[in-house]
């Protein structure tokens, strides 16, 4: 009896030196139950161990975002002039009319993400400008045709239609407030024209403007590879999240330097729900000219910081010149928001409603003013001549 319960004292304590190890060692194998004790658990199944291989993997987030990216087909006419010399008599004679003005056609291609079931597509403006066709692709390999619901150059967005056959992929519009610098990020495109693409990188920046790309700037800065063929595609987050669509790059050779810009997903939101409501996009205006003040021009009119925005012009007739406001006014304040500078100037007027009043505070003369305008529309931009 004694041999026996010697032996079970020594079973015991090993169990327990185990235990105790285990939990030492590794405390996420064991789960401590309530009143009933401990219970040891091995957690770590086959399968599990595989998918614990892939931890620092993106594909789920690949795999949920990728089928609602298209490619951008588009196809344009141009007419290749004809040589002074084919107006010769005696040219003509042998060959005749076969040299006259020439049709060609001309294409190219971009990226695109299916934002909605109906099959509305977000995309660049200049992707699909002076385009006579468009098609996509789906990555599925589905095609269909595309018309333009509506663009907006300013911020170089457009929104396409198409009619696709099946159940159409569409993406999820991820949370932009939650978007800081040294987030990880997808860019999903058509990059040369090989095919679907997807590159990771992280976000550089936020609030990029200045860039001179296009008239509103307020760009998410990436090191995600972005190349030509990507423009329209889709920036994503971790999660497989629409947070940008992939605009432009800054390289010297044409191909990824690491220095992308995207256009912030809840801004491409805002222009795609106003044009499929409206057809276009509606923005406040007042008729200036501005600058941003420099710390020379600040101490030039004796100003102790650089806030602020210099009116260099005014329009004649226009809703500032009809209210009061000169050159050399230096315009503080929209509607009692700060103006730090030309570009968040220019984003608060365009936020106005047209034909409604808005108080603006301007400095003049080293006085503070209130002025009412009466805010008008802002004119469309006149379309670039296409190039042939």
């Amino acid at each position: 009896m004694r041999k026996l319960w010697s032996l079970f004292s020594q079973a015991v304590t090993i169990s327990l030196a185990v235990l105790f190890v285990v939990a030492t060692l590794r405390p996420d194998l064991v789960t401590w139950g309530g009143r009933n004790g401990a219970v040891l658990t091995i957690r770590e199944t086959a399968d599990e161990a595989r998918a614990g291989a892939h931890a620092g993997s993106l594909r789920v987030a690949a795999r949920k975002a990728m089928p609602a990216v298209v490619n951008v087909f588009t196809t344009k006419e141009v007419k290749v002039p004809r040589q002074p010399f084919m107006d010769d008599p005696l040219f003509r004679r042998f060959f005749g009319d076969s040299f006259d003005d020439e049709t060609r056609q001309s294409s190219s291609l971009g990226s695109g993400v299916i934002v909605g079931p109906e099959g509305y597509i977000l995309t660049n403006h200049h992707v699909i400008e002076a385009a006579d066709e468009i098609e996509i692709a789906l990555a599925d390999g589905r095609k269909a045709r595309a018309r333009v619901v509506g663009t907006d150059p300013e911020t170089d967005l457009a929104v396409l239609k198409a009619e696709i056959s099946g159940s159409v992929p569409s993406i999820t519009f991820g949370n932009l407030q939650a978007l800081s610098v040294g987030d990880v990020v997808l860019a999903i495109g058509n990059p040369f024209g090989v095919g679907q693409t997807v590159t990771m990188g992280i976000v550089s920046a936020l609030g990029r403007s200045h860039l001179g790309i296009s008239t509103f700037e307020n760009f998410i800065q990436t090191d995600a590879a972005i190349n030509p063929g990507n423009s329209g595609g889709a920036l994503v987050d971790a999660s497989g999240n629409l947070v940008g669509i992939n605009s432009a790059i800054y390289s010297r050779t044409g191909g990824s330097l690491g220095i992308g810009f995207a256009i912030p997903a809840d801004l491409a939101r805002k222009v795609m729900e106003e044009i499929v409501r409206t057809g276009t996009v509606t923005r406040g205006w007042i008729g200036v000219e501005v600058q941003d003040l420099t710390p020379e021009l600040a101490d030039s009119f004796r100003l102790p910081d650089t806030q602020g925005t210099l009116i260099a012009g005014v329009l004649r007739g226009g809703p500032a010149d009809r209210a009061g406001i000169r050159p050399g006014d230096i315009l503080l304040q929209v509607e009692n928001q700060k103006v730090t500078d030309s570009a968040t100037m220019l984003n608060l007027i365009a936020a106005l409603e047209p034909g409604k009043s808005a108080m603006l505070s301007i400095l003049r003369d080293r006085k503070e003013l209130q002025v009412k305008v009466n805010v008008g529309k802002r004119p469309r931009p006149a379309a670039r001549a296409a190039l042939e």
